[in-house]
């Protein structure tokens, strides 16, 4: 029995030491470094001039433009022309049947000259009779009605010789000509077509001295006025051309209650022609405002985004802020509401970060 105690007492010891040596090998291990910042460009809000203005659907209208139709009843023979072509003034485009005004003018010079051999005898049997009665051969009654005989055929040939013209004249109709330099539009009738004052042969259109046709709302009616500043734009958004208000409308279209504004267009390279539809920037004032460049903003769920450069302790971190942008000018985007000026605004890397991981600014 004594010898049974003096072991435990010698094992006791030798489990504690034991169990301290298990003890130290599972301590804890070290902590994770922190996660390096990544590096990225960035901009401050700045004050810029910003634009306020409306875009509206405008109609480009040429100042010369004309609707070709005939002034005679007849058949096409001839088309000289196609859709598209440049044609100069005076061009000859169409042709109708002449043949039945040929012989027309040509039954009137046949009776013209028969006029015209009355004319020259009584002409002649006047300054005869005059001589006669000079001298008492014949009687006044005489002489007096070879006056009359003489003005009667004058004027029947006078009147002849006027009507014969007019029937020349009209062989000019018969040839339809461009009344300008511009360019020919459709051309709805062919060959053979039988045309008359009412039918519509083409148009001309002057590609040149163009205006674009905008209709204001009312409610703007207190604003626009001569000299604003206007843009045109492509379906795009990329500028054609650059102009400011010409006219004003005095009056209001009831029907789509707004004001008609037009505005001169500069000669442009075959950009623009008649009848196009584009898009038309009015600007009514220019103030300073916020802005960011583009490539800061981002789109998500609809809502548009920035990601600040946001100070925390020694560094930086990313900050996700909504905010409201108006239209683009030029690469920036006017802030309407989320940032002031002086915030820095993260311009590179936006797909790879995320809210409040460190950055290091670079610009």
């Amino acid at each position: 029995m004594p010898m049974i105690v003096k072991i435990r007492r010698v094992l006791a010891p030798m489990a504690c030491a034991a169990a301290l040596l298990v003890a130290g090998c599972k301590s804890d291990p070290p902590a994770a470094p922190p996660p390096q910042a990544m590096p990225v460009q960035v901009a401050p809000v700045t004050m810029s001039p910003v634009p306020t203005s409306d875009t509206y659907v405008a109609t480009i209208k040429s100042r010369r433009s004309a609707t070709l139709q005939p002034q005679v009843d007849g058949n096409l023979v001839k088309i000289f022309v196609k859709s598209g072509d440049l044609v100069k003034a005076g061009e000859l485009i169409m042709r109708i049947d002449p043949l039945k005004q040929l012989a027309t003018v040509q039954s009137q010079v046949g009776t013209q000259a028969q006029k015209k051999a009355l004319y020259d005898y009584t002409r002649i049997e006047l300054d005869r009779q005059k001589r006669l009665f000079e001298a008492g051969v014949v009687s006044r009654d005489a002489y007096d009605q070879a006056i009359q005989n003489y003005e009667n055929a004058k004027g029947d040939y006078e009147s002849n010789q006027a009507l014969t013209n007019t029937q020349q004249q009209q062989l000019a109709y018969y040839e339809i000509r461009a009344p300008f330099t511009g360019v020919v539009g459709d051309i709805p009738v062919h060959l053979g077509d039988y045309v008359s004052p009412t039918t519509l042969l083409t148009t001309v259109d002057e590609n040149a001295d163009l205006e674009a046709y905008i209709y204001i709302p009312t409610e703007r009616a207190s604003v626009v006025r001569q000299g604003l500043p206007v843009e045109l734009l492509d379906t795009a958004g990329n500028s054609l051309a650059k102009s400011k208000i010409s006219f004003l409308s005095p009056q209001v279209d009831n029907g789509l209650q707004s004001i008609l504004a037009k505005a001169e267009i500069p000669r442009t390279p075959e950009l623009l022609r008649n009848q196009q539809l584009v898009k038309a920037r009015v600007t009514w004032s220019t103030a300073p405002a916020p802005t960011v460049p583009v490539l800061a903003v981002s789109l998500v769920g609809g809502q548009t985004f920035v990601y600040l450069a946001a100070p925390r302790g020694d560094g930086y971190m990313a900050h996700q802020v909504p905010v409201k942008v108006g239209e683009t000018v030029g690469n920036s985007y006017p802030v309407l509401a989320g940032l002031k000026p002086g915030d820095k605004v993260i311009i590179s890397g936006l797909q790879f970060l995320q809210e409040g991981a460190p950055v290091k600014p670079l610009g």
